[in-house]
């Protein structure tokens, strides 16, 4: 924070993605999205995840035709889900959902500019989501929508342990297509003002084949609990992730909590190799859901899905592991997280 804002009493507290929730928001994919060649794939990986969210909280589905999605997903208990129609360029919750914050506990949503990661993809209309979703009334009274722009940020590229520290990677955050004039302290000023942080942890190293967001850290290292880290480790020498999986784990090894103690470390296998033609694709353990009383964990039909699911056990003793196939969604580069947004308690009617 700004000196005179911790002089006023000011208090941000960008919550962890383990604070208690309201609801999951996931934008549903349809001809119009780069997902059409293959929507008779991905449509039931986008339904189990909403079948999984209903049985713990409410389910915000953007769409541009809710009697398609209703279709889609069957005989569900519709009473937990909102839908909100409009139209969506992809799927990506993630990067173009809002972004919660508590500002002397009255709940803020930012609404940072989204432009297609680095303005690689047409991002117009999921640029306008949030803003519409506040204008049709989706969120509690209570809440303050605010317009971020300039700034450019993505939801995948930050993680907070609620606690005052921030952990994110130096290619996604100082990407010259995102905020090009800005130098890193730079950032980190900005950053640590608008969320209320103590201090920011920098990966520079790591990065997946197939991966167009540059390195975002809901990939490669996520806060399981303010004093947890899990990430992605590589073990085969002849693997192209070796060497930069390897420098990334140092740098998460040397990391402390505030207090100097180090963390609690969770590594976990990088997933086997998946190709579709005749590319690499970004499959990654890393890009798991945490929601009230479980976590979705993303599986890709391999052995090491089960070795995954045991170390996130371990790392959310209360919590239920929860796998759900995403092959299908990594054909289009991201996985569970990426097209899922959480919202905390409170925030949607």
């Amino acid at each position: 924070m700004l000196e005179k804002d911790k002089e006023m009493g000011r208090q941000v507290i960008f919550p962890a993605e383990w604070h208690p929730q309201s609801a999951i928001q996931l934008t549903w994919p349809h001809e119009g999205t780069d997902w059409a060649p293959i929507l008779d794939e991905v449509i039931p990986c986008f339904v189990a995840i909403a079948k999984e969210v209903i049985k713990r909280e409410k389910l915000l589905i953007v769409c541009p035709d809710e009697a398609a999605v209703r279709k889609q997903l069957g005989e569900v208990d519709y009473g937990r889900i909102i839908f909100r129609e409009m139209e969506t360029n992809d799927t990506w919750a993630r990067d173009h959902g809002g972004i919660s914050v508590f500002d002397d506990e009255v709940p803020m949503l930012y609404d940072f500019v989204f432009n297609g990661w680095g303005m690689k993809f047409a991002a117009d209309k999921d640029n306008l989501i949030t803003r519409n979703l506040a204008r049709m009334g989706t969120f509690s009274e209570e809440v303050v929508p605010v317009n971020m722009q300039p700034f450019v940020l993505e939801g995948g590229s930050i993680e907070s342990d609620g606690k005052g520290t921030l952990m994110t990677t130096v290619e996604c955050l100082a990407s010259v297509n995102r905020n090009e004039y800005l130098r890193q302290e730079e950032l980190e000023r900005y950053l640590k003002d608008v969320f209320g942080l103590e201090r920011i942890l920098w990966i520079s190293n790591g990065y997946l084949a197939g991966d167009d967001t540059d390195s975002h850290v809901d990939t490669l290292a996520r806060f399981c609990a303010e004093d947890a880290i899990a990430y992605v480790v590589c073990e085969d020498e002849a693997d192209e992730h070796y060497e930069e999986l390897r420098a990334m784990e140092e740098e998460i090894r040397s990391f402390t909590q505030a207090d100097g103690k180090p963390y609690r470390l969770f590594p976990l296998p990088m997933a086997d190799k998946v190709e579709w033609e005749g590319e690499r694709l970004p499959a990654t353990y890393a890009n798991f859901l945490i929601m009230n009383d479980a976590v979705l964990v993303p599986f890709y039909n391999s052995p090491k899905d089960a070795v995954a699911k045991a170390v996130l056990q371990e790392a959310f003793p209360g919590r239920e592991i929860v796998g759900i196939n995403c092959l299908p969604l990594i054909k289009q580069h991201g996985s569970l997280h990426c097209v899922t947004m959480q919202y905390p308690e409170g925030y949607i009617k």
